[in-house]
């Protein structure tokens, strides 16, 4: 009988075009798949939490699949992280209900987006942040951030998709929207219900534009600024019930 099973995954996503499966290309969803048929000698199909991007990292992706292979969960962690690239880690394998699905269980995600801002980028950094050393308000940056509070349509910020047809629901709440200023570093922090393809990178790119000054940071900005890069993006964490 089949045993549902939930895993917490972190991976650097630089070599690797994005989450989802894609005929002759590295993804993260393939190389996990890979691993988990050697293991259970049979093929493996596992859910995310969602799609993130090429060259997007996870601090704490999900994904839920069925084994029949009764190997203890903390066994099996330890033989995945053996056979997995060092690129990508299992911090986590638990036992799930039957019923458990990483993507339609989940109630809430948290993505943070980095950018360092000294003039040198140290070599050590630069595969995990965006590299903008210019000048910044980062005040008005934080203001137009907690706009996006809310349960609103965000087509505004959501980059083209073939799940995007007449009547798909744009709507998304965000919960809560921070930006952080460390002097080194601007980290955006942005926990939501769900979001659109490129919507935090856009998010990202129009507080720049605020930051810039050429948006205003008290209200709804009526323009979308550029996506940023995707190796400061990461997938932070997801919440259930």
């Amino acid at each position: 009988m089949p045993r549902r099973l939930r895993i917490t995954l972190a991976y650097d996503g630089t070599d690797f075009h994005g989450w989802q499966v894609q005929p002759g290309l590295p993804t993260v969803q393939g190389t996990v798949e890979a691993v988990l048929s050697e293991i259970e000698n049979a093929p493996v199909t596992i859910a995310g939490s969602g799609r993130t991007d090429a060259g997007v990292h996870a601090l704490a992706q999900v994904a839920s699949f069925d084994l029949t292979n009764p190997i203890p969960c903390e066994n099996l962690r330890r033989a995945m992280n053996r056979l997995l690239p060092p690129s990508i880690r299992v911090s986590e394998a638990v036992e799930a209900a039957p019923d458990f699905h990483a993507r339609l269980g989940a109630i809430a995600k948290t993505y943070e987006y980095r950018m360092y801002r000294h003039e040198v980028c140290p070599p050590f950094e630069h595969r995990y942040v965006w590299h903008h050393p210019y000048p910044l308000d980062t005040r008005a940056m934080a203001a137009l951030a907690r706009q996006f509070e809310g349960t609103r349509d965000f087509s505004l910020f959501a980059a083209a998709d073939d799940r995007y047809t007449e009547g798909f629901d744009m709507a998304r709440t965000i919960f809560s929207s921070e930006l952080f200023d460390t002097g080194e570093r601007l980290v955006y922090r942005v926990r939501g219900s769900g979001f659109l393809k490129h919507m935090v990178r856009n998010l990202m790119g129009t507080l720049i534009e605020a930051g810039r000054g050429n948006l205003p940071p008290d209200r709804w900005p009526v323009k979308c600024g550029h996506t940023v890069p995707a190796r400061g993006l990461f997938l932070a964490g997801v919440e259930y019930p």
